[in-house]
């Protein structure tokens, strides 16, 4: 069983029963090996969700995007940042990953200035086959004390363009990300 015979939604946070919530971020838990923060499972709602249920109505696929404020070269921009996008182990490699995020680059062509996500090595993968660049910039956030450099970040950002729209060349300056709590990006 899997692929098409799975059913595809999208929805904002506010429209998730808590149990449909409480069944996204068990996957995300399983997907992630256990490794997401409470912090991280905060960073993934108030945006639309794009999640995939098997025939039994288990959910085996998720992402969202939610509003990020970037600055570069002096302009604040509307951001879809990408977040808590996994696939249950035993569904990976079914292409659930390229539906969701076809879901979700709709919602990004149609709300936002461009995408931007953090990929781990295996996701880049798939962000590349669908069109992400990887920045070749300096990382900054906006913190508590004044702006912060993520060079960690630097190797693992990946922004798309909207709806035709230029995406930010590297030589304007630094993307520079609002703060959040845990991992900035």
């Amino acid at each position: 069983m899997g692929g098409m015979s799975d059913r595809l939604h999208t929805a904002h946070t506010y429209e998730l029963a808590p149990a449909v919530l409480a069944s996204i971020r068990a996957l995300l838990q399983d997907a992630f090996e256990g490794d997401l923060s409470e912090e991280d499972w905060e960073h993934g709602l108030g945006g639309v969700h794009a999640y995939a249920e098997d025939r039994g109505g288990r959910i085996v696929a998720h992402g969202s995007v939610v509003m990020r404020r970037v600055v570069h070269a002096g302009r604040a921009h509307r951001v879809g940042y990408v977040e808590a996008v996994g696939v249950r182990a035993d569904r990976r490699r079914q292409g659930l990953g390229t539906r969701v995020m076809a879901a979700l680059e709709e919602v990004l062509d149609g709300a936002y200035d461009f995408g931007a996500l953090s990929a781990s090595d295996a996701g880049a993968l798939l962000y590349r086959s669908r069109g992400w660049h990887l920045w070749n910039g300096r990382i900054e956030a906006y913190g508590p004390h004044g702006v912060v450099r993520m060079a960690d970040e630097e190797d693992c950002t990946f922004l798309r363009p909207s709806a035709g729209r230029p995406l930010p060349a590297p030589e304007g300056g630094p993307l520079q990300f609002d703060w959040r709590d845990g991992d900035v990006l």
